[in-house]
C-alpha cells in the first residue's frame, strides 16, 4: 500500500489561526496554544471595541468644538443649538477639524451662528 501524507488540513488550520494573531505581543503571535487563547479573548472584545471607538471619537470632537467655540466667546451647547436652528449641516467631526486646523473658517461659522 502507498504511503499517505497527512496534516495539510491541520497545517492550514494552524496557519489561519496564526494569521489572525499577527501583531500580538510575545508568544501569542507564534505559539499555537497561546494564540488560540489570545484569539478567544480578542474576538470577544471586537464588537465592544468598535462601539467604544465611536463613543470616544464623538467625545473628542465635542471637546475640540467646545474649545474652539470658547475662544470665540460661545459655549458648545449654544453653538450647536444655533447651528441646528440655522440648518447648517456640518457634523461634529468636520467642525472639530476646522476648529483645530482652520480657526479663521471656524470663526466665520461661529459668527454666522451668532447672527
Amino acid at each position: 500500500m502507498t504511503r499517505v501524507k497527512r496534516g495539510t488540513l491541520a497545517h492550514k488550520k494552524r496557519e489561519k489561526l496564526l494569521k489572525l494573531t499577527k501583531g500580538f505581543k510575545w508568544g501569542r503571535k507564534s505559539k499555537e496554544r497561546a494564540a488560540k487563547e489570545a484569539l478567544l479573548h480578542s474576538m470577544s472584545r471586537m464588537f465592544k471595541g468598535r462601539k467604544e471607538k465611536k463613543r470616544e471619537f464623538r467625545a473628542l470632537w465635542q471637546t475640540r468644538v467646545s474649545a474652539g467655540a470658547r475662544t470665540e466667546g460661545m459655549s458648545y451647547s449654544v453653538l450647536m443649538g444655533s447651528l441646528k436652528k440655522k440648518k447648517v449641516e456640518i457634523d461634529r467631526k468636520i467642525l472639530a477639524d476646522l476648529a483645530a486646523n482652520e480657526p479663521k473658517v471656524f470663526a466665520k461659522i461661529v459668527a454666522y451662528a451668532k447672527q
